[in-house]
């Protein structure tokens, strides 16, 4: 296979470890899929540390193009319940009761379905076939449960309709006892204008008004889905219940460490800001976690939400997706219960970054005005915030205004602006 090689993978946008120098890529296993193949290769790095392992189909030695059927290929074992065997594992495929709905006699319906590869994905391959059903492919090989697989299904199996149901699943188990990876994940696909970043950005161009209406619709959404998180309290991987000591002050210490992370990812100017901001910010996160032990609830939840995790639907609705969690976080650690405060206010920064966005592309928009009412119609729409809640929820925001000038200052320094900016204001912000 000497197209699979580390100058090939490094160009692969859903290869994440570019930063790190490949020593090695070794084919560890491979199952037939029909005309295919299910490689699974072992990427040794130059640093020394832990491998990775990704899964790479092939056909004739190369990665399938649309319409040679290997995608649909998956299809059909989901739809049999195949199990695909290696030579040091095997691929276990199965369907759910929603893919006989979604696409009748799919063994032999899935022979019928184009195949269309999205050129958007980052870390996952995406294919919709036939505008029915959308294959998600991860990558990388995750021993142990995918949040995006076991969440999805969760939704699905408790009726919340503003996500795309489970049609079946993919996972890879290594011999020896390892725990399975989640290989692929199949989809209802959701007919869709875009992603709700899109529509929103459209809607400050032409009517900032529609703009807040999305807003609202995108919080009545949160509200569900948050409900549908939280609808079964004893099922133990999905509990609903008061937080802990111990995860108040894990949610501290992990804002603790986004802000000293802040800190020394700026240089010049930036970095004189936020030297002189940090001690207020650490008051800040004292006082605000520290009144949150005994009050604040935990359950499952999105965890790296946004506007751009939303499709915009044709019926004016949205479809939560994505529900990986922050990439960067360890597996298990993405799988931990949280407050549903932290997706919350990751939207709320959204929302921000949107109208600062709108702003600079035309100056008679005002950004502030604007998002008072969006905020409001968007917490509004929620539920609402208790007044015990208050304090959390701008921890939470201050915190993830520290993530984003770690993000702008190594991917896009000339944003850096923006959260700069919302790091003062919420500093001193008053709850």
């Amino acid at each position: 296979m000497t197209s699979l090689t580390p100058a090939w993978l490094v160009k692969q946008r859903w290869f994440r470890a570019k930063q790190r120098p490949i020593a090695t890529v070794t084919e560890v296993d491979r199952a037939s899929l029909e005309r295919a193949e299910l490689r699974v290769l072992e990427i040794a790095y130059a640093d020394g540390g832990a491998a990775d392992q990704y899964l790479v189909p092939t056909i004739h030695g190369r990665e399938p193009s649309d319409g040679e059927g290997v995608w649909t290929a998956m299809v059909r074992a989901m739809a049999e319940g195949a199990e695909l065997r290696g030579r040091r594992g095997s691929f276990a495929c199965s369907p759910t009761d929603a893919l006989e709905e979604l696409l009748p006699s799919a063994r032999e319906a899935a022979v019928t379905l184009d195949e269309r590869r999205l050129r958007v994905e980052q870390s996952n391959t995406s294919v919709v076939l036939g505008e029915r059903l959308i294959l998600k492919l991860y990558r990388l090989l995750e021993p142990g449960l995918s949040p995006d697989l076991e969440v999805s299904a969760f939704l699905t199996d408790a009726g919340f309709v503003d996500t795309p149901a489970v049609a079946g699943a993919m996972t890879y188990t290594r011999d020896g006892g390892e725990p399975a990876a989640a290989a692929a994940m199949l989809q209802a696909f959701v007919l869709s204008t875009g992603d709700a970043w899109a529509a929103m950005l459209l809607a400050l161009g032409d009517d900032p008004a529609r703009g807040m209406e999305l807003a609202a619709n995108v919080g009545g959404v949160t509200a569900a889905m948050h409900a549908a998180l939280a609808s079964r309290p004893d099922h133990p991987s999905f509990p609903a219940r008061p937080a802990t000591v111990s995860e108040t002050a894990a949610w501290r210490a992990s804002a603790d460490s986004q802000l000293a992370q802040a800190v020394t990812a700026v240089g010049g100017d930036a970095h004189e800001r936020m030297v002189a901001l940090a001690p207020a910010i650490t008051a800040r996160f004292a006082d605000m976690f520290g009144s949150a032990t005994g009050q604040a609830r935990v359950s499952r939840i999105h965890g790296d939400y946004h506007l751009g995790q939303l499709l915009a639907r044709s019926d004016d609705g949205f479809s939560v997706v994505d529900f990986e969690g922050e990439p960067a976080r360890p597996l298990a650690e993405r799988r931990q219960p949280g407050s549903p405060l932290r997706d919350v206010a990751g939207l709320l920064r959204s929302l921000d970054y949107a109208a600062r966005t709108a702003e600079r592309a035309s100056p008679s928009f005002d950004a502030e005005s604007w998002l008072a009412g969006a905020r409001g119609a968007f917490i509004g729409a929620y539920g609402g915030i208790g007044a015990t809640e208050v304090g959390l929820l701008e921890a939470f925001e201050l915190e993830k205004a520290c993530y984003e000038i770690r993000y702008e200052a190594n991917n896009r320094p000339g944003w850096l602006w923006l959260p700069l900016a919302a790091a003062k204001r919420l500093s001193e912000s008053a709850s």
